[in-house]
């Protein structure tokens, strides 16, 4: 059974940061490309980050440089570190494996960015 568990999310004010763990298991971790997708309110979900099974990394425009994805293939866990958060960045963050036709998704954790 495929479980993706996010964890880290929370309130904070803008300028702050938080980083978001996602645990995988289930899967062979190292192979699968790794993504952050968020749901703001009232909006589609949208890609955030994605890093691949060799580590190449790719950002959403309004993300880059202040967020960072990273994975540890020893801990099944994809990382999200966002920095100089924004009350744009409010949203419901869920972890994505994606390998071929294959796509799990976690439940996903609230972000909440206050001004």
């Amino acid at each position: 059974q495929v479980q993706l568990v996010e964890s880290g999310g929370g309130l904070v004010q803008a300028g702050g940061s938080l980083r978001l763990s996602c645990a995988a298991s289930g899967i062979a971790f190292n192979i699968y490309a790794m993504g952050w997708y968020r749901q703001p309110p009232g909006k589609q979900r949208e890609l955030v980050a994605v890093i691949t099974m060799g580590g190449i990394t790719n950002y959403a425009d309004s993300v880059k440089g202040r967020f960072t994805i990273s994975r540890d293939n020893a801990k099944n866990t994809v990382y999200l570190q966002m920095n100089s958060l924004k009350p744009e960045d409010t949203a419901v963050y869920y972890c994505n494996a994606a390998l071929s036709s294959y796509s799990y998704w976690g439940q996903g954790t609230q972000v909440t960015v206050s001004s």
